[in-house]
Order: structure tokens, then C-alpha cells, then sequence
């Protein structure tokens, strides 16, 4: 019900900060807007003629350069003046960036090395075990590479035309080529602290795995770790509870500020994004229930059939740990063994969020297309390395997905600021991802119990 609450209250400041936007826009805006369109058309002008001159050391060439400057100068002087109207917005949303980077990097420590350690008893599920993780790995990097093809299909940013903070605006990713040292220097730390402090989170994810798998092999000593980090891992869950009811006030500051600056004609490319997005969610279904298909034959559309109202009640709470009762149930039906339900089940939710994995891939380059950053598919598969790691350590978390982008993000020098754009339309966008999580982990219990010989006749109740 407070999750509810919490959505109905972002979607009203969602709709409060369209319509303030859009009348500060007119009132206040729109006079250094006009001058900044002016400005950058000029600029346009100068360099198509300056390209046209062949001869750099002619009077003209000098005339057109010192014009172009000075439009230059202009724009900028504008645009800090526009910045500074929209400042008292920006600073709503930015309070809650900065509490979201604060929890990531505990965050993510705390809840993996918790998953890792009691994941550190599946030898004694063996082969089950061996089959399910197959499973779960190859259902993300397949989420996630369809996630990176169709964002870069699409081409959902290129419309926004943002400007980079000034922090950004020496960064050109293009040219910074990544090296083999350079990614070791970002995968494994060299101190642990350090890590933390600068939120380096495949660092942090490398020390959490080694930190758990030793933690599960030392037994009974192990336990009380485990203890420790679970009630610790919760605290902090309850801090992101406190953090995301700020959230409706982060989306009124940021839509208000993008629509006073931009103009209502942004809400289209938003309209854009979603269709495209759930669209991508489509296919994703297509290709988890082919998976499927090849393993359970026709029995695959009665289990989709079976699971219907599961994945409803996902999509209409924004969580697919809502339909966990209802899935547990209609797996049972389906045929599958309790003793492989109880184990696949809770493990797909901490390891197989098909949904968020695609979500993920496909707002991170998002931001980077709105910023015009070009990323290298070097780049984008490093980036979707680092999804998929980050990514395990934090199932169940209030807007799970926001944290994890904002964790990945910084490290491909793609502004933070940029996580304004997703807070408003996030909800709408959980309601996909969360039912697409109950598909595919309802898919990887039939399929591992198909593979087990353990899935009988479908119950008739």
C-alpha cells in the first residue's frame, strides 16, 4: 500500500511539475531561450562558412571567427543566467541524487556478500544448483545484449540535446580509449576504503565476492557474518525506504527545471522512450518464452496461461516480490517440484531480473544519447560487465534499478544529473520490468525441473 501511495504521490508531482515548468517557461524563460536558439543558429551559420574557406589567414576567416566567439559567449552567458532561474528546482533533485550515491556503495557491499554467502551452499545442491545459475547467466547477458542493440536501434536520447554540467565539459569518452590497465585499475581495488569513498562499484563487488565465498567456507564462524551483514544490509534498506520518499519532491524539482528549459515539446521524446521501452519488453517476452519452448514443447503457453495473474499483480504493485505467493502456487500446479520451486524461486529473484536487466542497459544508454556522449561498443560491453555484477547484490530494493545506474554510470563520465530524466517515469517503467521478472523466473523453475526429470502432469484444482 505504501509503495502505491508513493507512486500515486511521484505521478501527481509528475503532473504538478509538467504544468509549472511549462508556465515558467513562458513567464520567466523564454526570453533567454530565445536568445540561446539565436545564439547556437548563428554559430550553425559560422561554421558551415568557415568550413567553405580554405584560407585560414584571411581577413575573413579572422572576422567570421571573432563573430562566431563572440555568439559563443553569448549562449553561455544565457545559459548560466537560464541555470540560475531553475535553480531552486534543481537542488530538490539533487539532494536525492546525492542520498542515492551515498547508499549504493553499503548498499551493494552489504546485500552481496549476504547473497554470495548463503548462495556458498549450493554444492550441497549440486547439480541443481549448476543448471539454475546457467540458466540465470544466460537469460541476463541475453537481456542485457538486446537491451544494448535495441536502445542503439532506436536511438531514444538523441532528441533531448542536452548540455553537459561544467563539471563534463572537458570529457569526450570517445578519446579515452580503455586500455587493459585502465580496466583492471577500475575492476580490482588496491584498498577497500578507497573504493568505498569514490563509489568505484566493480571494486566493491570483486572485495564482496571474495568477502563472501570465504565467509561461506568457514562454517559456523561464517554464520554469525552473515547475521551480522543481513541485519546491517537491512538498515540500509530501511535508509533507501527514507531516501525514496523523497523521491516525489526529486520529481517535481527535475521535471519542473527540464520542461522550464526545454519547453513541453520534451514530453514527446518521454512518450517516445516508454513506447520504445515496453515494445523492447515485448520482444524479451518472445525470446524468454522461445527459450522456453525448446525445453517444455507446448507446455510453455499453459504455464505463461498459468502465471497471468501473477505477472498482472507484478505489473500493477511495481514489484515482482508481490506475486512470489501467487507463483509459488501456480508453479506447484504447473507440475514443478517443491523442492526445486523453493530453491530456483528465491534464487531467480536476487539473480534473474530479466526486466530490470534490460531497464538497466537501456536507460544507462539512454543518458548517454541524451548528453550526446558517444560510447564505443567496447564501452557499452564493459558497461553491461558492470550491470550484470552490480546488479546481484541488491533484488527487492525500492527502485533498485535507479541505484544501480547511478552506481554504473559515473564510471563512463555520464553526469549523474542525468538520473533526473528517469525519476518521474520510473514507476511507469517498473510496472514492465517487474511483471518481465516473474515471466523469466517462473520460466527458469520449469525449465530446471523439466532438466531434472522432475516436472509432472499439470494439477487440475
Amino acid at each position: 500500500m505504501r509503495k502505491n501511495k508513493l507512486t500515486f504521490f511521484i505521478f501527481v508531482a509528475l503532473i504538478i511539475g509538467v504544468i509549472v515548468g511549462y508556465v515558467y517557461n513562458v513567464t520567466v524563460v523564454a526570453p533567454y531561450n530565445n536568445k540561446i536558439n539565436a545564439a547556437e543558429t548563428a554559430i550553425k551559420t559560422f561554421d558551415n562558412k568557415l568550413v567553405e574557406l580554405k584560407d585560414t589567414t584571411a581577413a575573413l576567416y579572422k572576422n567570421l571567427k571573432s563573430q562566431r566567439a563572440e555568439q559563443a559567449k553569448i549562449r553561455k552567458a544565457n545559459d548560466v543566467i537560464r541555470e540560475g532561474k531553475v535553480e531552486y528546482f534543481t537542488i530538490l533533485s539533487d539532494i536525492f541524487l546525492r542520498l542515492i550515491k551515498m547508499i549504493v556503495g553499503p548498499l551493494v557491499f552489504t546485500t552481496l556478500v549476504v547473497g554470495v554467502a548463503k548462495v556458498g551452499d549450493i554444492k550441497a545442491v549440486g547439480r541443481i544448483g549448476g543448471k539454475t545459475l546457467l540458466w540465470f547467466l544466460s537469460a541476463t547477458i541475453v537481456s542485457l545484449l538486446l537491451g544494448m542493440v535495441l536502445v542503439n536501434l532506436f536511438q531514444p536520447g538523441h532528441e533531448m540535446h542536452l548540455m553537459l554540467p561544467d563539471s563534463h565539459l572537458g570529457t569526450d569518452i570517445q578519446k579515452s580509449a580503455l586500455s587493459l590497465k585502465d580496466f583492471i585499475s577500475h575492476v580490482f581495488p588496491k584498498s577497500f576504503f578507497e573504493s568505498m569513498a569514490n563509489n568505484e562499484i566493480l571494486q566493491i563487488v570483486v572485495f564482496a565476492l571474495f568477502f563472501g565465498v570465504a565467509t561461506a567456507s568457514i562454517g559456523e564462524k561464517g554464520e554469525i557474518v552473515v547475521k551480522a551483514f543481513d541485519a546491517i544490509a537491512h538498515v540500509i534498506l530501511k535508509i533507501t525506504g527514507y531516501v525514496m520518499m523523497l523521491a516525489p519532491l526529486a520529481v517535481f524539482g527535475a521535471i519542473t527545471a527540464i520542461v522550464a528549459k526545454q519547453g513541453v515539446g520534451i514530453l514527446s521524446t518521454y512518450t517516445v522512450f516508454i513506447g520504445e521501452f515496453y515494445f523492447s519488453l515485448i520482444i524479451l517476452w518472445l525470446v524468454i518464452v522461445a527459450a522456453g519452448f525448446f525445453v517444455l514443447k507446448s507446455r510453455v503457453f499453459t504455464l505463461v496461461n498459468n502465471i497471468k495473474d501473477a505477472m498482472l499483480v507484478a505489473f500493477g504493485t511495481s514489484t515482482s516480490e508481490a506475486a512470489y505467493p501467487r507463483v509459488l502456487i501456480e508453479m506447484e500446479r504447473f507440475g514443478c517440484s517443491n523442492k526445486i520451486v523453493s530453491f530456483v524461486l528465491p534464487l531467480g529473484y536476487s539473480f534473474n531480473l530479466d526486466g530490470s536487466m534490460m531497464y538497466m542497459t537501456f536507460a544507462s544508454l539512454f543518458l548517454a544519447q541524451s548528453y550526446s556522449i558517444h560510447l564505443s561498443i567496447a564501452h557499452q560491453l564493459t558497461m553491461l560487465l558492470t550491470l550484470m555484477l552490480t546488479s546481484k547484490g541488491i533484488a527487492g530494493v525500492p527502485r533498485a534499478s535507479l541505484v544501480v545506474i547511478a552506481g554504473t554510470i559515473a564510471m563512463f563520465n555520464i553526469p549523474e544529473a542525468g538520473l533526473a530524466l528517469l525519476i518521474g517515469i520510473d514507476p511507469l517503467l517498473d510496472m514492465g520490468r517487474s511483471a518481465t521478472n516473474v515471466l523469466g523466473n517462473a520460466m527458469a523453475t520449469a525449465v530446471v525441473s523439466k532438466w531434472e526429470g522432475e516436472l509432472g502432469d499439470q494439477l487440475l484444482i
